[in-house]
């Protein structure tokens, strides 16, 4: 596992459970307002954690910590995920992992191999503005389509989410995204928040609190369970 980062104790990161959030480097997408933009680009330019060392940590935490989330960068781009998840869940501990959705293929193994209690994946905007959000000419979102279908087909814990600005994101893209997900059982906008780490900073803003109220309204005519996150 390439892993850049360990949070030893996180309450926001899986919900309902005091955790620790590995963080593993490299991503596939090149969101212009990433929030880990140096790990996700340039991982090698972050010191590595031995996987030995984060299961030491974890086997001596068992008692304390209820759960793992694992996040990046983007984790399904590692190849050996399955088997430090397993590693990880024979501590006792629940795992939620953090996937941009663009390997469905790992997260079906994961999923038919009860290897994930907890699934958080991001839709970085409707499908005709998705090259756009990510930062890739012509891409196609079959991949994601596929990941969606997973989660909205499976049993466990899942949440779709999408962090929103008001450069990329539209009443006409909430439209898009509500017919998509239509019928997912819960969905956070999480409106961006500017800070040193972002690729490009001071580019983008959160709408105002109004607009993500009318975005909710709006969403939850097609889904059960739309909040907003990260709002005073």
């Amino acid at each position: 596992m390439q892993i850049h980062g360990l949070q030893k104790l996180t309450l926001l990161d899986y919900p309902g459970h005091t955790a620790a959030t590995v963080f593993t480097g490299g991503c596939n997408y090149r969101c212009p307002y990433c929030h880990n933009s140096e790990l996700a680009l340039h991982p090698e330019t972050v010191p590595a954690i031995p996987e030995e060392e984060i299961l030491a940590f974890l086997k001596l935490r068992a008692k304390v910590l209820e759960g793992v989330a694992i996040t990046g960068g983007e984790p399904t781009l590692q190849p050996d995920l399955p088997e430090f998840i397993a590693k990880v869940r024979a501590l006792g501990y629940k795992i939620k992992l953090d996937t941009n959705g663009q390997h469905p293929a790992m997260l079906e193994w994961l999923l038919k191999n009860n290897l994930l209690d907890y699934v958080a994946m991001d839709i970085k905007n409707c499908r005709e503005r998705y090259g756009a959000t990510i930062g890739i000419r012509d891409f196609r979102t079959d991949a994601v389509e596929a990941s969606v279908k997973l989660l909205l087909n499976s049993r466990i814990h899942y949440e779709f989410r999408t962090t929103v600005m008001t450069e990329l994101h539209d009443e006409e893209a909430m439209k898009g995204i509500a017919q998509w997900i239509a019928g997912a059982r819960h969905y956070y906008l999480q409106p961006y928040r500017d800070s040193d780490q972002v690729m490009f900073k001071g580019r983008f803003h959160a709408p105002e609190t109004s607009v993500l109220q009318s975005w909710k309204d709006l969403l939850s005519k097609s889904i059960p369970l739309v909040d907003i996150r990260g709002v005073d």
